[in-house]
């Protein structure tokens, strides 16, 4: 593996397991690990404190994604950067999940993802957010939307031709989502899953 390589997986990496979820939640006192789905993703942030700082998580964690797999195309170029993007990427999805700050949890990675993909395959990820808006608007489910898109996404890299490493990842990427998702999926099943808009939990204060 070369240098470079390495520090791309390193660099990803580290982006990744910022925990911005868990850090905008502890700055209002709650430990995200320990209300709501126990998730420290933007959408428990959101259901337990509200849209501005569930917004905020959303934001910063599209953003390090984005981060991870843009700044090795901007060093190498489009054609020859795709590779170490996508192994950002891959990093920063591994990191997010499985962060090294809060003992290896994390959350699903679906903005991150997005964030990334943004960048390494922005025709695929519009697409992939029209489906997420559609059904979001249609069922009001964020883990089905969320596992729709990801899904969407290795069907448009098939569809517009694009490299076997964008398809290969892409397929990667999007089981990795819905097996982080298993938990909701057999509440979708039994249906006891949240809605967008139901009453959150209340968001007790973290002990001392």
């Amino acid at each position: 593996m070369s240098s470079v390589t390495l520090i791309a997986v390193a660099a990803g990496y580290l982006l990744g397991a910022l925990p911005f979820g868990y850090l905008v939640a502890k700055a209002k006192g709650v430990d995200i690990f320990r209300v709501g789905s126990c998730n420290p993703g933007a959408t428990n942030v959101r259901r337990v404190l509200g849209h501005g700082p569930g917004n905020l998580v959303l934001f910063l964690d599209a953003a390090k994604g984005a981060l991870a797999a843009g700044w090795p195309l901007f060093q190498a170029g489009a054609a020859a950067g795709e590779g170490l993007a996508i192994t950002g990427l891959v990093a920063a999805i591994v990191g997010h999940s499985f962060s090294c700050f809060t003992g290896f949890r994390g959350g699903k990675s679906v903005a991150t993802a997005a964030g990334g993909f943004t960048v390494v395959f922005p025709v695929g990820a519009a697409i992939a957010f029209g489906v997420f808006g559609l059904t979001l608007a249609v069922s009001r489910y964020v883990s089905l939307s969320s596992m729709l898109a990801a899904a969407t996404l290795v069907i448009s890299a098939l569809a517009l031709g694009r490299s076997l490493a964008v398809v290969i990842v892409t397929a990667a990427i999007a089981s990795f989502v819905i097996l982080r998702h298993r938990a909701n999926i057999s509440r979708l099943l039994a249906g006891t899953e949240s809605k967008v808009g139901s009453k959150p939990p209340a968001a007790p204060s973290s002990p001392a």
